[in-house]
């Protein structure tokens, strides 16, 4: 058996139909914590009374911001403050050692400390060097060369943050440029400067071209970077000669495929 048709207007129904709805949030209430709003339009609790996002902030109350993550610079601002004397240093080798299971006192391991220490300031070197200085000086006089520039199979060896275990391979560094030219030596540089950090290989292939993009405003940006690691060579799975290849394309590598090709090609020797 069928319902009987309502045949009340449908202006009416809509209207009935609103004037049920505000009588249900009328009659919602919530537990006050003092920073709550009235349902009649106060500073009590309530739906009616909640900040519309277009009136003004209150002044008067204190505005939390996040805190900045610990990621979002790899060379944390006040480095300095708190870092281990030299000693505190040797003296954490020396733990390690005992840890391994070994006698640091031992003739053989008597300087090892010492070694060690001095070894990471040459190994993690980039944490003193602004790899923006480095970038700073462009040679204008180039008689308006604008292609390609391409310096390809830069050596570097790095340390993986994870394990602090070696990986080492090529970085190949192309760019377009548009007011001039940086010296050849210099992008080696920026990719020791990055290298010689606690590293990811993701993350080096990103900062290299993040500040050859941020100082030289080039038309494009390409960064490939190989890689073994040796994280994965001597522990875990222990599969020696693997090789993981990272990319970063900017501006025409990343919007023109065939420059991407040309790119590519000219590091796989295609230029000899």
């Amino acid at each position: 058996m069928y319902a009987k048709p309502d045949s009340t207007p449908m202006k009416s129904r809509i209207a009935r139909a609103g004037d049920a709805m505000d009588a249900a949030l009328k009659s919602l209430s919530y537990q006050g914590d003092g920073q709550g709003f009235d349902r009649n339009g106060g500073d009590g609790q309530g739906l009616n009374g909640m900040r519309n996002d277009n009136r003004p902030v209150d002044e008067g109350r204190p505005v939390e911001v996040a805190p900045e993550p610990a990621s979002a610079t790899r060379v944390p601002n006040g480095i300095e403050t708190g870092r281990p004397s030299r000693a505190e240093a040797e003296a954490a080798v020396r733990t390690l050692l005992r840890w391994a299971g070994d006698d640091p006192t031992r003739e053989g391991l008597l300087d090892t400390p010492a070694r060690v220490t001095k070894a990471y300031e040459q190994l993690f070197g980039g944490y003193a060097v602004d790899a923006e200085k480095l970038l700073e000086r462009v040679f204008e006089e180039v008689e308006g060369y604008s292609d390609i520039v391409l310096v390809r199979d830069i050596p570097f060896h790095s340390h993986c943050e994870h394990h602090m275990v070696p990986f080492m391979g090529l970085a190949h560094i192309a760019y377009y440029p548009t007011r001039g030219v940086v010296g050849l030596s210099k992008l080696a540089r920026v990719v020791d400067t990055f290298a010689r950090r606690l590293q990811t290989q993701e993350t080096m292939t990103a900062q290299i071209a993040d500040v050859i993009e941020s100082i030289l405003k080039p038309r494009g940006v390409a960064v490939m970077v190989e890689a073994e690691h040796l994280c994965m060579a001597m522990r875990g799975v222990q599969k020696a000669g693997v090789s993981t290849i990272t990319s970063q394309f900017r501006g025409v590598f990343k919007d023109n495929a065939n420059e991407q090709v040309r790119f590519l090609t000219l590091v796989r020797g295609g230029a000899k």
